[in-house]
């Protein structure tokens, strides 16, 4: 309790470079999640349509997952410095492989029978796609999103390994210091943010989900 106490004391008097730390986490995220949605989310769908897309595709991008984020903040060193491309480039990497595989997933378990009713109206492939298929995905979709962004907020504390800012400044403050308080004004902003996008997300979903007949 004491601990907690500091931390809120130490947060209180350094309110400027909180708000700032805790702006570059929140872009750090938003970027990642932003590249890996407009890139995995129209692969997604070219992956669930061709077997040969699929397995060259999701094992790439699920091998990615083997590499540590810190690994993958080091080898980006040499090429971009220590800044934020460095840790965007990393945390990127990390949001890929769950908005792939989910949105893959979501494009196959759609009944092709509703394709097929669609086609027999008239519909063009387009507007069944915009229409029809991907209102009806996007629920599982959602849910890969979700698994990146509670990944994506956590593994952010890691861009401050590289210089990069974000809310990992005072974990990594406070392990040199040996300071618990120091370490929990960056621990305990994560740890909301990750709940505040679980909830928001999986209630999003839920929104989304079709009625059952």
């Amino acid at each position: 309790m004491n601990d907690l106490v500091r931390a809120f004391a130490y947060a209180a008097a350094r309110q400027g470079e909180l708000v700032e730390a805790l702006q570059r986490h929140l872009l750090l995220v938003a970027v990642a999640l932003g590249i890996g949605i407009l890139v995995c989310v129209p692969l997604g769908i070219v992956t669930s349509r061709s077997r040969v897309a699929a397995v060259t595709f999701i094992n790439s991008f699920n091998a990615l997952r083997v590499i540590p984020s810190l690994a993958i903040l080091f080898l980006a060193l040499p090429y971009f410095g220590p800044s934020q491309t460095s840790a965007t480039i990393a945390l990127t990497i990390l949001a890929l492989p769950p908005i792939l595989i989910n949105t893959d997933t979501a494009f196959r378990k759609i009944d092709p029978a509703i394709r097929e009713a669609a086609l027999g109206m008239g519909m063009p492939q387009r507007e069944i796609l915009r229409r029809i298929e991907f209102p009806l995905a996007l629920p599982i979709i959602i849910t890969g999103i979700r698994t990146a962004a509670v990944e994506v907020i956590a593994s952010a504390t890691l861009a401050a390994f590289i210089g990069a800012g974000g809310l990992g400044i005072y974990i990594t403050r406070g392990f040199a210091l040996y300071d618990t308080a120091i370490l929990l004004v960056g621990a305990i902003p994560v740890a909301l943010l990750a709940i505040v996008a679980e909830l928001g997300m999986g209630s999003l979903q839920h929104a989304l989900q079709p009625p059952r007949s």
